[in-house]
């Protein structure tokens, strides 16, 4: 019915609740990780390893988005592991000029 018996409310009169924050972003401060985000860049290094192989093998060039909305620790952090040539987070917004700086990266 949703509510709780007198007997029952008398013998647990006391309620301990624990919140587990749930998002992929690792958007929360005071946590260290929140559920779903080491799920989350465990499949992006997934995709990125498969489209390495496929990017070096027919020597292109692929740009990755990942989810993150206003936070790029997905992104920083598959970047880094990957070894990206350039990253963009919301965090650390690009310099004016960076479109030249890429395309002088590409012709290397």
């Amino acid at each position: 019915t949703g509510q709780i018996s007198e007997e029952v409310a008398r013998v647990n009169s006391r309620l301990n609740i624990v919140g587990l924050v749930g998002s992929i972003d690792n958007d929360f401060c005071g946590t260290d990780m929140t559920i779903g985000t080491d799920s989350a860049l465990h499949r992006i290094m997934e995709v990125i390893d498969a489209i390495t192989t496929t990017a070096q093998s027919h020597q292109r060039t692929f740009v990755l988005e990942v989810m993150g909305r206003h936070c790029g620790y997905l992104a920083l952090v598959s970047g880094l592991a990957s070894g990206a040539d350039w990253l963009f987070i919301p965090e650390s917004p690009p310099e004016d000029g960076w479109e030249d700086l890429m395309c002088e990266r590409l012709g290397e």
